[in-house]
């Protein structure tokens, strides 16, 4: 049996970002991150060590696994971004045999250079 994940576990709130056409004023659309409605309520686990000092040695990303509620409007290829100021693009979402959580494996985004301040 999968075991369901609590309310309490779920301790931050993730803004989700997701990639839609608009128009860009000329007959034509482009494609653009766009804040959805609803922020969602995540556990997001840490990287391994080894992993962390891996991609800080590339400059590259990290994977991130991020639980949700299994009802969360959470799709492959959002954003979810946190209040620090970090983004995770979502690879892709898996629901368990029993629907108890959903999980998206994250890609984390790691700016280079300067961070800029929300």
């Amino acid at each position: 049996m999968t075991t369901p994940i609590g309310a309490h576990e779920l301790r931050e709130l993730l803004t989700v970002w997701r990639p839609t056409e608009v128009p860009d004023d000329m007959g034509g659309t482009v494609l653009t991150l766009v804040e959805q409605p609803a922020a969602v309520r995540a556990k997001v686990s840490q990287p391994a060590a080894a992993e962390q000092i891996e991609a800080q040695q590339a400059g590259s990303s990290m994977t991130m696994i991020v639980h949700l509620r299994p009802d969360a409007d959470v799709r492959r290829g959002d954003e979810l971004r946190r209040p620090d100021g970090d983004h995770l693009r979502v690879k892709y979402t898996i629901h368990p045999s029993e629907p108890v959580y959903l999980r998206a494996d994250c890609e984390q985004i790691q700016p280079e250079g300067q961070r800029e301040l929300p």
